[in-house]
């Protein structure tokens, strides 16, 4: 198959809108995840790292089962992700009513780095939001919440 920079009826920046939605929304992901690297890069931090700071933000003392099925990761991948930010000495865990259960949230060092990151995250969002335009962009998230709703619901 030839690449789309090859085949001279496709240029690199046209995107087929493919048969497969799978296909199309991973596709996006890796865009979109590209341009908030991007804008995170002068932080040190990425996407991945600055969304774990902030989901512990929105939602201390969340255990790490909680933490896991909010974004949607398996366990093993998340406690990977988090091992940065731990010895960064940005999250602590405390054991919770359950023992087994540990609660997760932010230090004051990581309430700090949040803090610090949140402007260029701000800035993907909203160099995003003027590129889509209000109105689909509130469908974008819209239809991306749907969707994991959806597909949680009946998977």
């Amino acid at each position: 198959m030839n690449s789309p920079s090859r085949n001279p009826g496709i240029s690199a920046k046209t995107a087929v809108r493919l048969p497969c939605a799978c296909a199309n929304l991973r596709r996006a992901d890796r865009v979109v995840t590209r341009f908030y690297d991007a804008a995170l890069r002068p932080s040190g931090l990425n996407v991945t790292q600055f969304t774990l700071l902030q989901a512990l933000h929105h939602a201390p003392g969340i255990s790490q089962k909680q933490l896991a099925a909010l974004l949607e990761t398996d366990s093993t991948t998340l406690t990977r992700t988090l091992a940065p930010l731990r010895r960064q000495g940005w999250l602590q865990a405390e054991a919770g009513a359950d023992r087994r259960a540990l609660r997760l949230s932010l230090t004051a060092a990581g309430k700090r780095e949040y803090r610090r990151v949140l402007p260029f995250w701000q800035t993907a969002q909203k160099g995003l939001q003027q590129m889509l335009g209000k109105k689909m962009w509130a469908e974008l998230v819209d239809v991306a919440v749907r969707t994991a709703v959806v597909m949680q619901e009946t998977g």
